[in-house]
């Protein structure tokens, strides 16, 4: 079953939000966000692979991923875990070392459904203008796309 994804970025605000259910129990779900050689398996467009640099997930733990082309251009990015990431929240930056300077906070909350997921995402960005350069690179389709590919890790998972 594929959960539709409700992305909204009103006008005038430098928020982006995201909602989109996936059939797999909370802790699975989190683990997918948490554990790094999970992460690499769905979070990114199918074009790209991804390779994880850096993943320390506590309080103050930074980490930093790269989405790696077909002809091995690279596109890193970067960020520092605020809190103790649990289901109920996960908080971090997040930066395109494409862009630097350019960081959003990110908040992740992982609503248990009993058997599926809810995901509530939330990004502040600097800028009306860097919210609109974010979602203007293509956001809504890699994301959308991330979550299918979660939608069949967790399916491989026996969720």
């Amino acid at each position: 079953m594929t959960s539709t994804l409700r992305l909204t970025a009103d006008p005038g605000t430098p928020l982006v939000s995201l909602e989109r259910e996936v059939a797999a129990p909370r802790e699975l779900v989190f683990r997918a966000y948490t554990e790094p050689e999970l992460l690499v398996q769905w979070l990114g467009p199918r074009r790209l692979t991804m390779r994880v640099d850096e993943f320390d997930v506590r309080h103050g733990g930074a980490w930093r991923y790269v989405s790696i082309d077909a002809d091995g251009t690279e596109y890193g990015f970067r960020g520092v875990f605020h809190g103790t990431p649990t289901p109920d929240q996960i908080t971090q930056t997040f930066e395109f070392e494409g862009a630097p300077g350019h960081v959003s906070l990110d908040t992740l909350v992982l609503e248990d459904l009993g058997g599926r997921t809810l995901i509530r995402a939330t990004s502040v960005h600097q800028s009306v203008e860097a919210r609109d350069a974010m979602i203007a690179s293509g956001m809504e389709g890699g994301v959308a796309e991330s979550f299918e590919q979660l939608d069949e890790l967790v399916a491989r998972l026996g969720a």
